[in-house]
């Protein structure tokens, strides 16, 4: 054989061995692991990595994805059945059930875990505790200066989420239209719009004269959190596990799961796994509160 025919071979030998060799593997580990997109809640996408990595370690033919977005963009995901998973930190609304069933599938729920939203201030702030409708009127600007609440005379600059974030709806709903449906009170247009829970914490601390609300797990030392009471005359209370899992938090919601219709294999195992207790012990040790209470 010639030289140039024997180079010509050899080398058409190696490429057609490195090739089919890089397939079948790739062929091979899609076939033996199961891989779940999980997208939304910024809330959530912390609690959604740790448990993520937790599980994997266990079971390393699972590989999860975890982004966030917010919880509209985990819900719209789901709706093209882009994802496996949708986080939301609020519940999916009528609307979108509809949508879905137009579609021709029913979103199932789970609940994983629960939250409590905080009020925050700057530390210097004097002000340490406001009822709901405070809170709401100081949102809706009706209350511009923290005199009017007991506080310094300042401006009150408020803050919050951005309105595809399930926080920012909850809020709305709960805080600012105090469960009220048929409402349309809404923040106010000097309301600056962050997109991020770490972006809240941040300009709070940064600010004296700020006001902002974030989950529970979120929330550190370098800001103030505020005690809150329903009604003017009524507890204040300041959100810890132990005063949302007692109902005495006026501000908690419930942390949820999506899934385009019942789910079934890898996914169902991991759901399952995310309500026992070594996944609900993440949720603890996260800041948030247990749907199961570790160690009861």
């Amino acid at each position: 054989m010639k030289p140039a025919a024997f180079i010509l071979l050899a080398t058409a030998l190696v490429l057609g061995a490195c090739a089919p060799v890089s397939q079948t593997v790739d062929k091979a580990e899609k076939e033996s692991s199961a891989y779940i997109q999980n997208k939304g809640s910024d809330t959530m996408v912390n609690l959604a990595l740790l448990w993520a990595e937790a599980y994997q370690k266990e079971n390393p033919d699972v590989r999860i994805s975890v982004t966030g977005g917010g919880s509209g963009t985990g819900i719209t995901a789901l709706m093209t059945n882009t994802v496996d998973i949708a986080n939301a930190s609020r519940a999916i609304k009528p609307e979108e059930i509809a949508e879905a069933k137009k579609q021709g599938f029913e979103p199932v729920q789970f609940v994983v875990a629960r939250d409590a939203i905080g009020v925050i201030v700057h530390p210097s702030n004097p002000v340490d505790h406001l009822t709901l409708k405070q809170v709401s009127d100081i949102y809706q600007g009706k209350i511009n200066n923290w005199s009017e609440v007991g506080g310094e005379d300042r401006p009150i600059v408020r803050l919050s989420r951005e309105s595809n974030s399930g926080t920012h709806v909850y809020f709305l709903e709960t805080v600012i239209r105090m469960g009220n449906s048929k409402s349309k009170d809404l923040f106010s247009e000097s309301t600056l719009l962050l997109p991020s829970s770490e972006g809240i914490i941040a300009e709070v601390h940064d600010n004296p004269n700020a006001i902002g609300y974030d989950g529970l797990g979120y929330i550190t030392k370098d800001v103030k959190l505020l005690a809150m009471a329903k009604t003017e005359g009524s507890e204040y209370v300041l959100p810890s596990v132990e005063t949302v899992n007692q109902n005495r938090y006026p501000i908690s919601r419930d942390l949820y799961m999506y899934t385009h219709g019942q789910p079934a294999g890898a996914l169902k195992t991991y759901l399952d796994w995310i309500l026992k207790p070594e996944a609900q012990q993440i949720v603890a040790d996260s800041g948030f509160v247990p749907v199961y209470v570790p160690g009861k």
